[in-house]
């Protein structure tokens, strides 16, 4: 079974990020896996060793995504792939990121594609759907579990805290919430084995594109941090005062009475 994973790197939200020129400033930022790729890639891995194949791992970015693609090996995937645009775009969007994996997955043979239901950076959960649909494959997304049973597949995803249940066939691409495992944390002697694991690089003129066929079609005007959150106000009194306040405060400050 050819398994393939998308994976992100992100910058992690639970560290401190600095804003300047409308940027997110790289210089000293902690990144990550995105956390939601993870589960994609633990899931892979399970279903590798249950059906057999081999797991491998694609991310588009620069030379510093190769850490989290050793990071991923090191969990178990067997091969990585770096789409690296460093020289070639300085702008992407998700048409742009669609685009590249389409052109990518042109001339590969994929029975199964996992990635994450969201990136925590941007959070649009279209890149997967998107690339469904460009690669004809069906796709399901925010799964929590998943059994293949030869070309059968049978599926539950998350809908609003319910449950839907569904059965499909591959090839096929998923998305993946949390639930749906628990990523492992890589073992030295998984670090070890990364380091000999094999990791192509590949840029935009590998795959026949060039700068005007991923143009993307969307600019990002403004990044900004949420204003702070504002010490909470204790009400006293009687509790027939206080609710006449609450009511007050919702009306007249809050607005949203």
């Amino acid at each position: 079974m050819n398994i393939y994973v998308l994976m992100k790197r992100t910058f992690d939200t639970e560290e401190k990020i600095v804003i300047e020129n409308g940027r997110i400033e790289e210089e000293g930022a902690e990144f990550i896996i995105n956390p939601y790729d993870e589960y994609a890639i633990e899931e892979a891995i399970q279903l590798r060793d249950e059906h057999g194949g081999e797991v491998t791992v694609v991310t588009i970015g620069n030379e510093e995504s190769e850490k989290q693609l050793r990071t991923a090996l090191a969990m178990g995937a067997d091969k990585a792939v770096l789409i690296n645009i460093e020289d070639d775009l300085e702008e992407t969007d998700q048409i742009t990121t669609t685009k590249i994996l389409e052109a990518f997955f042109e001339d590969k043979e994929y029975d199964l594609i996992l990635a994450g239901n969201v990136a925590i950076d941007n959070a649009s959960g279209q890149v997967g759907p998107r690339l469904a649909e460009r690669l004809g494959i069906p796709y399901v997304t925010t799964i929590t579990d998943i059994t293949i049973d030869g070309d059968t597949v049978h599926i539950e995803r998350d809908v609003e805290g319910d449950v839907e249940k569904v059965d499909t066939s591959l090839p096929l691409l998923v998305t993946c919430q949390q639930g749906l495992n628990e990523p492992r944390y890589p073992s030295l002697p998984g670090i070890m084995k990364a380091k000999k694991k094999p990791l192509e690089e590949l840029e935009i003129d590998d795959l026949d594109l060039d700068e005007d066929d991923v143009e993307p079609k969307t600019k990002t005007l403004e990044v900004f941090l949420p204003p702070e959150k504002e010490a909470g106000r204790i009400l006293e009194g009687e509790m027939d005062d206080q609710v006449k306040e609450l009511v007050s405060l919702l009306r007249s400050e809050a607005k949203v009475l």
